[in-house]
């Protein structure tokens, strides 16, 4: 989405039955970072912190096993959708995935291989079975919980 930066975005669309959220996005190559020109690039962290362990390895994992070039990056001054899904309150793991970029917002430049590389992973994620089995269950009961706005007016959210 376009709207990462401030903390809505991809958030807004997210409801209880989703366990996993890769991210896809730019990474940038810039002095300082590990962006892979010609690979997918997973990222560790953005500016709000750490992305899922498990979720992040499986997908590195993914990469080796199967020779897609790639590379580990950490984004000290960007902020991701998977980061506001977080913030939004939704109890998933995340992962953010990003193809190579030169320049961002105006003139913008990729290499093909970084996309393929990209388009590589994702088709093998999506043939992947969740992280863990048992993410797809609720951990309590939800009766206790405050009702939603959402759920209070069903129709609004239509």
């Amino acid at each position: 989405t376009i709207t990462e930066e401030v903390g809505v975005g991809a958030s807004a669309v997210l409801h209880g039955d989703v366990a996993e959220l890769v991210s896809i996005d730019n990474g940038t190559i810039a002095p300082g970072q590990h962006t892979s020109e010609y690979g997918v690039t997973i990222a560790m962290q953005d500016s709000s912190g750490p992305f899922d362990w498990h979720l992040s390895r499986s997908l590195i994992d993914m990469c080796v096993g199967h020779g897609i070039e790639h590379s580990r990056d950490v984004f000290r001054h960007y902020r991701s959708d998977a980061a506001a899904a977080l913030e939004a309150g939704n109890d998933i793991r995340t992962a953010l995935l990003c193809f190579a970029l030169d320049a961002s917002h105006g003139y913008e430049r990729t290499h093909l291989d970084s996309v393929m590389s990209l388009a590589r992973l994702l088709t093998l994620y999506m043939q992947s079975k969740p992280m863990f089995l048992r993410d797809k269950d609720a951990l309590g009961p939800l009766g206790d919980l405050p009702a939603t706005e959402r759920d209070k007016h069903p129709k609004a959210a239509e």
